[in-house]
């Protein structure tokens, strides 16, 4: 009851904003937020015969409609025919949906351009050339985040009595339509709703395909619908476990096994015992492969231009210092502590951002161009202090000892990694997002240990500590040999700035820099002259960059990347479903600004005269999809491909729905093997 008054409120309260909106005042009358067709499979069907009818419906981008049991808030689409005499017309039958989580109420909603299908009978005794008009009116709702408007259309068509004809491209089109119809199951399926939760036992085959599963109730009442849901595979069956409705079901359930990219079973489920077995060690086993994943990732993120100095001078502050066993292991452990907060904090936030309907990926924060310009500042004192122009002090961060040093040490350098993926850490991120809480936490500390794995290894090894070289005048050249990545970073820091701030923004951020600059030389100055308190301009300066970057913000309609490419095109789901229907192989890749591996895949790989020549010589299209804004459409799809954030590549053969996903690292070879 709880939930069906706040659907209600909720209805009443976007619709009242849709009719205040300004944006719904000034649409154009007659407009529609969804534009509607009516298809017939057939244009000369046979006499008496069943004809497939096709509402297709293409959303306006940014908004979406609803599917047959909209979820916690919606409508469920209705349909009245104008039909022939003699002529009837059957239920509505709707393709898999979607989901999109809004204030923790869960929409079961379309996004993309899809298909709702019924099947007309035809009066028999009919003459052939008997032309027979066919018309509806729908009303529906069709939302944004935001808002909410109820639409009404009417649509229309003809068919003439024939011989049954239907073009190939017609059918093909109607096959498509088809196939995204949840099919019958074929197998009963059971539940069992104990101990506040509900388990649903699902046949299938232990050899077929699955990938992120969901099921889908067909009405309301049946399981709390934004709860997470636990998918196991166990044998012939896979087994569901969410949490049930305020009121738990005693009777029939219907509903659908979503299954990948967009196909899905409908079942019949009754009550009955659904033995839990396998369940948990599903999870966990999902749970380690991907922890695996993570520190594996994390462990390649240390050559990065952006860790790497700061875990050699770390590194090698051991070996200058001298410092005892027990010390050594101290900071190892310290620095690691710093590294793993880290690393749970933004998985904490994520995972929380997530839960509150956003649609975050891994690196979150750096789509908001004052964290960036903060990180600018970071990295640019980080590499001011290399150069030599100043000494931090104590707790000391890269260049000397000190626990509280080590930890400062281990979380910038977590932090400063954020912008950078590569092997492993993909899938990693993406299963530890529908993973049970605990488990993904779990998952974000490995990737926080992999990061941290080198120096704790020098820090309990002592005959790695032996083997790094011995203290003298070369770290100093060293340090300031490293503070040239630093720079770089700083510069590739301060492009992503631009990109998404503009110019005025970039500005101000060099600006900020330039402040901090004065200060930490000024501070520099007064240390070599020993002077007490000799941080204080530093202070000082610090303190007014990081006002000036906070009043940075982004620039109206974000920046949007320009590929390169010859003939890519920016990536919708409508312009990739229209590409596959052509028959032409689609390479579509996900990128972001501030993704430093995206970056180095395109000008190294992607955006190369080999690549250019092969995908022309293949007819294959280019979309890129932009997620530097941090786009929530672009999430919502990148997440159904098990991923957490971009790099993203997706290889789509001619005349296949199913996508392929691309390594993370790519080379030319690889997308010229896929062209030919």
């Amino acid at each position: 009851m709880v939930r069906q008054a706040v659907r209600a409120a909720l209805f009443i309260l976007m619709t009242l904003a849709a009719a205040l909106s300004p944006t719904a005042s000034a649409q154009a009358p007659g407009a529609k937020h969804i534009r509607l067709n009516l298809v017939a499979e057939s244009e000369r069907p046979r006499a008496g015969s069943t004809v497939r009818m096709a509402f297709e419906a293409a959303p306006e981008a940014g908004w979406h409609g609803y599917w047959k049991n909209p979820g916690d808030a919606g409508v469920e689409t209705q349909v009245a025919w104008t039909l022939p005499a003699g002529a009837s017309a059957g239920p509505l039958r709707y393709p898999v949906p979607g989901r999109l989580l809004i204030a923790g109420l869960m929409n079961y909603v379309y996004e993309r351009p899809f298909a709702l299908l019924a099947d007309v009978t035809l009066p028999a005794g009919l003459a052939a050339g008997t032309r027979l008009p066919i018309a509806a009116k729908l009303t529906y709702l069709v939302c944004t985040e935001q808002i909410c408007v109820p639409e009404q259309q009417d649509v229309a068509t003809s068919v003439t009595i024939g011989d049954g004809t239907i073009t190939p491209e017609r059918r093909a089109s109607f096959d498509a339509h088809a196939r995204a119809i949840p099919r019958p199951l074929g197998s009963p399926a059971t539940y069992e709703v104990e101990q506040g939760r509900l388990r649903l036992s699902v046949p299938y085959p232990a050899d077929a395909s699955l990938g992120q599963a969901w099921f889908y109730p067909a009405a309301g009442g049946v399981i709390d619908m934004a709860a997470p849901q636990q998918v196991t595979r166990d044998g012939d069956r896979v087994v569901i476990e969410t949490k049930p409705a305020a009121t738990a079901p005693t009777g029939r359930i219907e509903g659908v096994l979503g299954t990948a990219d967009g196909q899905g079973f409908a079942l019949s489920a009754t009550p009955g015992t659904v033995a839990a077995g396998k369940a948990g060690g599903g999870v966990w086993a999902a749970a380690l492969i991907a922890f695996g994943g993570a520190l594996l990732g994390g462990l390649l993120l240390n050559v990065m231009p952006c860790v790497f100095p700061i875990l050699s001078l770390k590194a090698l502050s051991l070996a200058k210092s001298g410092e005892s066993e027990t010390h050594a292991r101290a900071e190892a452990l310290a620095y690691t502590a710093g590294v793993v907060l880290v690393c749970l904090a933004l998985g904490g936030i994520l995972l929380a951002l997530r839960a509150g309907g956003a649609s975050a990926g891994w690196a979150f924060q750096l789509q908001d161009p004052r964290v960036v310009g903060v990180l600018l500042i970071l990295v640019a004192a980080i590499a001011l202090n290399l150069a030599g122009l100043f000494e931090l002090p104590t707790p000391r961060f890269a260049s000397a000892g000190g626990i509280g040093g080590a930890f400062m040490t281990g979380a910038l350098a977590a932090f400063v990694a954020t912008p950078c993926t590569g092997p492993f850490m993909g899938a990693a991120l993406g299963a530890a997002l529908v993973l049970p809480a605990v488990a993904a936490m779990a998952v974000f500390a490995g990737l926080g240990l992999g990061i941290a794995l080198p120096f704790l290894l020098i820090g309990f090894v002592p005959a790695l500590r032996r083997r790094l070289p011995r203290p003298g005048v070369w770290m100093q050249r060293l340090r300031h040999i490293l503070s040239v990545p630093m720079f770089l970073t700083a510069l590739a820091l301060a492009w992503v700035l631009g990109r998404q701030a503009g110019v005025n923004g970039m500005t101000l951020g060099l600006a900020a820099v330039l402040i901090a600059s004065l200060g930490l030389w000024w501070t520099g100055r007064r240390q070599h002259a020993g002077h007490e308190r000799a941080g204080l301009p530093a202070g000082v300066a610090l303190a007014l960059a990081l006002a000036g970057v906070l009043l940075v913000r982004a620039a109206p309609g974000g920046a949007a990347s320009v590929a390169a490419l010859p003939g890519a095109e920016p990536f919708s789901e409508a312009r990739l479903a229209a590409l596959q229907a052509q028959g032409r192989p689609v390479f579509a890749y996900f990128t972001a600004d501030w993704c430093l591996t995206c970056k180095v895949n395109e000008k190294a790989a992607i955006e190369t005269q080999a690549v250019a020549d092969a995908f022309k010589r293949g007819n294959v299209a280019v979309l890129v999809g932009d997620w530097t804004d941090g786009d929530p459409t672009l999430g919502r799809f990148i997440e159904r491909h098990n991923r957490a954030g971009v790099p993203l590549y997706l290889w789509y053969a001619k005349g296949a729905q199913s996508p392929r996903v691309l390594p993370q690292i790519l080379t030319k070879a690889t997308l010229t093997d896929l062209a030919t």
